[in-house]
């Protein structure tokens, strides 16, 4: 192990001195070159990760498969990812796009091997934004299966690629009409289609808290839920059209803004129902502790009523304001038997989070033995899963 690390450090210290002597050769051609200075930086940074990835891989891949072994059914029999006889466990991680790393240590807090790794992509022509065919290979290789969160966010579509779209400062309002009119079905085709050709099982969370009227541009203050359902139904369309079977579809409305059945697709258009447990805590003005069962509790008999298997898809607490390890406990202890219906959770791992308040919120768990020792001890208890996340 110590002779594969010397290797492993030796091999990341010649390709960051390659880069370096290549950029200071071509420093003295002067400010003309800032361009393929900046590309060549781009270039032998994505190698850098890509080889950190491929010894992370290397050395891991074998191990996490052999820990996965029960879930490799799961890629050959996709129906029972949709109604699973276990809790699915998964985690976001903030720091994957550099290394899959940071979601191996935090695995290794909780001395367990989980078969979701959940990603977030938004929309546009970018680079990107375009179907993550790389990630979701190595998750793969991992022994894994992916999660991802598709965002439509509408603004970032190049109006020479996309010549019928309104200007970029239009298209949050009703966005969801012009989904459904098909305006951008040139993105979405492609999208399909390699989703097709991806041929394993994987999650896809479109459109996500479409319910919330405040956060994001596809809610209802820039659309009616009758569009987001014509939306919603047009890309699924779209997809089946192209023989996408692998994906599986998660409708997932915001816990706090209720009226779900105005924005539900309709059993057949949907595989689970998603929904977001996060305690904030009092970190801000507009947050307060809430326990899990505040959070998702008072909403579950609700979401369960649309017969579908439930995904917590971002799990996760803040220490502000109260005990973050007894939420932990608290939200875990029995839940198989509380909540019958919940058949996957994503832990919302993330060590710099910007998005919702001014100062940035660190969510993770690992670092933190009491509360990592806690989870572990609640999901040793859970029935059937306790054989495949500890071997018990």
């Amino acid at each position: 192990m110590a002779l594969k690390k010397r290797h492993r450090i030796l091999y990341t210290l010649l390709v960051l001195l390659l880069a370096m002597s290549i950029v200071l050769a071509l420093s003295f051609a002067g400010n003309k070159t800032k361009g393929p200075i900046a590309y060549l930086l781009s270039l032998m940074g994505n190698y850098v990760q890509d080889t950190e990835n491929a010894i992370i891989l290397q050395q891991r891949s074998d191990k996490r498969i052999s820990r996965l072994q029960w879930f490799q059914l799961y890629n050959k029999k996709p129906e029972l990812l949709k109604n699973p006889p276990v809790i699915l466990l998964g985690v976001y991680d903030n720091h994957y796009i550099e290394s899959f790393e940071s979601i191996v240590s935090f695995e290794d807090s909780l001395k367990t091997t989980l078969p979701l790794i959940h990603i977030y992509q938004a929309w546009g022509s970018g680079e990107e934004q375009q179907f993550p065919l790389e990630q979701f290979k190595s998750i793969v290789k991992l022994g894994s299966l992916p999660v991802i969160t598709w965002e439509p966010w509408l603004t970032a579509f190049d109006e020479n690629e996309f010549p019928n779209l309104r200007k970029p400062e239009l298209r949050d309002k009703n966005g969801m009409a012009d989904i459904a009119k098909g305006l951008y079905d040139t993105y979405i085709e492609k999208w399909a289609i390699e989703s097709k050709n991806f041929e394993k099982p994987f999650f896809l969370r479109f459109a996500h808290e479409m319910n919330d009227p405040y956060r994001y541009p596809w809610g209802p203050h820039n659309n009616k839920p009758a569009d987001f359902i014509k939306a919603w139904k047009h890309v699924y369309e779209i997809f089946k059209k192209a023989g996408a079977d692998n994906v599986i579809w998660i409708w997932s409305p915001h816990p706090a803004y209720g009226y779900f059945e105005y924005f539900y697709p309709g059993s057949e258009f949907v595989d689970y129902v998603g929904v977001g447990v996060l305690n904030f805590g009092n970190v801000a003005s507009w947050s307060q502790w809430w326990t899990f069962d505040e959070i998702f509790g008072q909403h579950y008999k609700e979401l369960a009523t649309f017969g579908k298997p439930i995904m917590i898809t971002e799990f996760g607490c803040l220490g502000w304001g109260g005990d973050k390890c007894q939420w932990f406990m608290e939200a875990l202890n029995n839940l198989p038997s509380r909540y019958p219906a919940v058949k996957s959770i994503m832990f919302f791992h993330v060590s710099e989070d910007k998005t919702t308040t001014m100062q940035a919120l660190n969510w993770y768990i690992k670092y933190d033995t009491v509360c990592t020792r806690i989870i572990r001890e609640e999901i040793k208890k859970w029935p059937l899963s306790s054989k495949v996340y500890y071997n018990k």
